[in-house]
């Protein structure tokens, strides 16, 4: 007996200690809780393992406020910055001033208007341009991706980066541990061995130890001698060629950025890099003046569990809250916040044109059971949703109105808002609307509409599926 209330006190202890930790989250604590029922010896282990909050570390957090300021200092008179609506470009912002006040006070990323941006809706496309403008490089090239691969494709990037390394250029390469944790020694010893410095963000070993096991690097940052920058959605990997025949065709938005926006990424590889390399670099020469003609907006959203607020979270909803015709929006991964799911009720039921593309087919099932269980209360709402059937639909990717256009690395879900290190470009100028809103509609083509009734009627046991992943969705 005495045992049995032993364990009962135990159990009751983890669970004071979720609701404790996890009360600003009611949704996190509901899954922690959910993990503790299953497993109780070892739910409160899990939760010590993966759930520690990553603000707790002051430490981290005091490495970079030194770094922004002298980064600061060697931008200051290089950035032109969005002060009004007539800055933008866009007519759209006229009578607007609330969205742009918001846009320029997220993240401390500012709004810039000397630009210059080229929409990748192809990977091909894409991997070539990025490989010309690493073959130009004659200073440094700095490149940072959730995943990269040791296949056809990765070879020709590395490739590229050895021949460069060998000519004088400093190359750095910084991967994620987990998403990159298949990159073998010989491919890094071949790097290194060439000149080329490569860290990982948070190796599997040291963050478990570390308690941070659940937070990832997923951005996606390509800059060549601080003048050109790539980001969007693509990895480096063959699948994103749509050479995985199980995937296939596999479609993706990126983008390559020159001019003002370019410091910002800059700034975002360097705090990364000291993070995970404990390496200083604020060199002026890492943001050289540039001569870029172009006149488009453009603003460089960081968002991380390391930030004061939740960058990606409040773009999206603020941006979501600022529609009043359309909201056009593709993600592998739809796991909306309470906020956001509210949101896009309140736009739709307003009259806004609210859609959604997600894959037809799913890359990992769980999450994919997690996106499906939030469809109906949405549908009933009059939200459309569809399925893109041609391939794999990955592209991150949201068109509000005529006033923006986000492309990067963040998904519409959870893990992209609070837990994930993650990058957004945010579009103002009315080309760059335009062209990726014809890429939307030409996604539709390709895609199926998930009829509600249809969709209501399916099976039950689908239904409870889904309604598992959903209650663990806030930790996937």
């Amino acid at each position: 007996m005495r045992i049995f209330a032993l364990i009962l006190c135990i159990f009751i202890v983890q669970l004071a200690v979720i609701f404790i930790l996890e009360f600003r989250r009611p949704q996190r604590a509901l899954a922690w809780i959910c993990i503790t029922f299953c497993c109780p010896p070892l739910g409160l282990l899990f939760y010590y393992a993966l759930g520690r909050d990553y603000r707790q570390s002051r430490r981290l957090g005091r490495r970079c406020v030194s770094l922004q300021r002298e980064i600061r200092a060697h931008v200051a008179g290089k950035i032109h910055k969005v002060k009004e609506a007539a800055d933008t470009g866009n007519r759209a912002f006229a009578g607007r001033p609330e969205l742009l006040h918001l846009l320029s006070g997220l993240a401390g990323s500012p709004l810039t208007q000397h630009n210059d941006c080229q929409v990748f809706s192809g990977t091909r496309e894409a991997y070539e341009a990025m490989l010309e403008a690493m073959e130009q490089a004659e200073e440094n090239i700095h490149m940072e991706f959730y995943i990269f691969r040791e296949d056809g494709i990765g070879r020709q990037f590395q490739e590229v980066m050895i021949r460069k390394a060998r000519q004088g250029v400093r190359v750095r390469l910084l991967c994620d541990g987990l998403g990159s944790h298949k990159l073998g020694r010989r491919f890094l010893r071949e790097l290194e061995a060439a000149g080329v410095q490569v860290y990982f963000f948070l190796p599997p070993l040291t963050s478990l130890l570390d308690r941070r096991f659940n937070y990832r690097n997923h951005r996606k940052i390509l800059v060549v001698d601080g003048r050109t920058g790539f980001t969007g959605g693509m990895n480096i990997g063959d699948d994103y060629l749509g050479q995985d025949p199980k995937m296939g065709f596999w479609r993706d938005t990126h983008l390559r950025l020159e001019g003002d926006s370019v410091y910002h990424l800059q700034y975002v590889f360097l705090r990364d890099w000291r993070l995970a390399a404990g390496e200083t670099m604020s060199h002026p020469r890492f943001f050289p003046r540039h001569s870029c003609p172009g006149r488009e907006a453009v603003q460089i959203v960081a968002g991380g569990p390391d930030g004061s607020i939740d960058a990606m979270q409040e773009l999206f909803f603020a941006s979501i809250c600022a529609a009043k015709q359309r909201i056009w929006m593709t993600s592998p991964y739809f796991i909306p916040d309470p906020a956001i799911q509210r949101a896009l009720k309140h736009a739709v039921l307003s009259g806004v044109d609210v859609r959604m593309i997600i894959p037809a087919k799913p890359d990992n099932r769980v999450v994919y059971y997690a996106t499906l269980s939030y469809l109906e209360d949405l549908q009933d709402a009059g939200v459309k949703f569809y399925r893109y059937t041609k391939g794999f639909m990955h592209a991150k990717v949201m068109i509000v109105d005529h006033l923006l256009a986000s492309v990067g690395s963040a998904n519409l879900d959870m893990r992209s808002f609070y837990s994930n290190f993650e990058l957004t470009a945010v579009l103002l100028a009315p080309e760059r609307i335009a062209e990726l809103a014809e890429d939307f509609s030409r996604d539709l083509t390709h895609s199926e509409v998930i009829d509600p009734q249809s969709f209501r009627e399916r099976p039950k046991n689908v239904k409870r599926l889904e309604s598992l992943c959903k209650l663990l969705s806030p930790l996937l």
